[in-house]
């Protein structure tokens, strides 16, 4: 029996490429399922097998706990500390003592029961090794057979044991997936779960493209070539970004390769999704009018403060910019990082004007000069008071129509009206009152409640929005009240999405 157990061990380590001492654990544990079958359902048992003679032992055990512990349940594995000590005296609380008994005989019951669990640690030891094997690669390609497709998504043979899921959202829409359909996926995330897939895969995940890209076009794997974004409407339409770390090698060029191959390659792969290669550029305007072809754009408007672009194309070509369903747009924008307004050209004059006459009636009210002076730097480009307050005088008095003193009664009627707006602002949140859902909200006081509103805070739901450190700067505020106050302000969300 015991040359048996060696024998089993070594066929099922050499067969499965599993490690022997997850067999021998397998085996011990059948060993001990086995024994309290035969002697009680109840009895904790430990099987030891020796390594290298096969021989085995078998104890029956009980857990130790404190004399004056209420954890107690079961009196047939677990023991009391004065109990245990007359078993063995060195034993301790959350110990166990153990004394032999007889063993049975690694049979046919036994070896039956042992398969089961033999079967089961097999597994386990192998799905480890998949995720040992596949953790660090992470956005990596990989390639594999379809095994089969359901409403859930497609289940992909990654070969070595290793079996991949790509999820329905994760595949490009309206793709013939079928068995036996040899596919390539990015390797999204791995989870080291006891049972379902391990493996997630994406055929959406921009980097995707990217990485389909890094195959086709050997400049990118080389370095030579970078791809700094891609953005896609999976099956649909694409757009990457490159440029050339070699100013001898045309980077949309060489994506494109001759006639189209290269392209045409990744196209093919992601069920025709059409990909337009963009020139990227350092200057972002310049970058988002690449990324808007094919439309031409006839002018742009950088709004730094809002991140944002107007951009005018002619009337007829408005559509073209759009694109179907708003596609051509919506990924340009997602490519540059940029929120994008299209317009044409008589539109975006229009607003143009619209907001030269706005600015110009805000400069004559808050700096007090006439129409003539206000349009003068409004067509030179200042569009704050800001701008006005602080740029070097020298902008100023590149201005033709200006002279040293109307540049200095400028700066300092700005710089006026600035800091007067920053005193009634302050005075504004000083003097403001808290809002009766703040006084009445569980665990505030009244000082504390005037304290937030001096600080902007005036309501509940101006409060639910802030974070412990928001608060950190409040005298005699611990951070365990200010957390506690912060969801009492939002329990009525938690609430609402309840009854939803």
């Amino acid at each position: 029996m015991n040359k048996e157990i060696l024998m089993v061990v070594d066929a099922v380590s050499n067969e499965k490429g599993v490690d022997k001492d997850v067999i021998f654990e397998a085996i011990e544990a059948a060993l001990a399922s086995a024994t309290r079958k035969r002697h009680g359902e109840n009895i904790d048992v430990r099987v030891a097998i020796d390594r290298s003679t096969g021989e085995y032992e078998t104890f029956r055990r009980w857990k130790i706990f404190a004399d004056d512990s209420t954890a107690l349940e079961e009196p047939e594995r677990e023991l009391r500390l004065e109990d245990g000590l007359d078993m063995d005296p060195n034993a301790v609380v959350d110990g166990y003592v153990e004394r032999p008994m007889q063993s049975v005989e690694f049979g046919r019951i036994a070896a039956q029961t042992a398969k089961q669990v033999i079967v089961q640690k097999v597994r386990e030891a192998e799905r480890e090794q998949v995720v040992e094997e596949y953790k660090g690669r992470v956005g990596e390609l990989v390639g594999g057979i379809v095994k089969r497709v359901d409403r859930n998504g497609a289940y992909v043979d990654l070969g070595a044991n290793a079996e991949g899921f790509i999820p329905r959202e994760s595949l490009i829409p309206r793709e013939p997936i079928k068995p036996q359909d040899r596919i390539k996926s990015m390797l999204a995330e791995v989870r080291a779960e006891p049972r379902g897939p391990q493996l997630f895969l994406t055929r959406t995940s921009p980097q995707f493209l990217v990485e389909l890209f890094k195959i086709e076009v050997p400049e990118v794997g080389q370095g030579l070539i970078e791809i700094l974004g891609a953005a896609r409407d999976p099956g649909l339409r694409a757009k990457i970004a490159v440029r050339s770390n070699d100013t001898r090698i045309d980077p949309v060029g060489a994506c494109v390769g001759m006639r189209g191959s290269r392209v045409q390659a990744v196209s093919n792969e992601l069920a025709g999704e059409r990909v337009d290669i963009i020139l990227y550029d350092e200057n972002p305007a310049q970058f988002v009018i690449n990324a808007m072809s094919p439309a031409d754009v006839h002018s742009i408007v950088v709004d730094e403060d809002t991140h944002s672009m107007d951009i005018a194309v002619e009337e007829e070509k408005l559509s073209q910019a759009i694109g179907r369903g708003g596609q051509n747009i919506r990924l340009a924008s997602e490519l540059t990082g940029w929120e994008l307004n299209v317009m044409t050209e008589a539109a975006a004059d229009e607003k143009s004007e619209h907001e030269a006459k706005e600015l110009v009636q805000r400069f004559m009210k808050e700096l007090d000069v006439d129409e003539n002076v206000a349009s003068i730097l409004v067509q030179e480009g200042f569009s704050s008071l800001e701008e006005i307050a602080y740029v070097p005088a020298a902008e100023l008095l590149a201005i033709e129509e200006f002279n040293q003193s109307i540049v200095d009664e400028l700066r300092a009627r700005a710089r006026d009206v600035l800091i007067t707006q920053a005193i009634v602002s302050e005075e504004v949140i000083d003097q403001a009152e808290p809002a009766e859902d703040l006084l009445n909200l569980e665990g505030m006081d009244k000082e504390l409640a005037f304290v937030l509103a001096s600080r902007g805070i005036v309501t509940r739901e101006d409060l639910a929005e802030q974070a412990v450190d928001d608060l950190e700067s409040i005298e005699n505020l611990e951070p365990a009240r200010a957390a506690e106050l912060i969801m009492a302000a939002r329990k009525h969300w938690f609430e609402a999405e309840k009854q939803a």
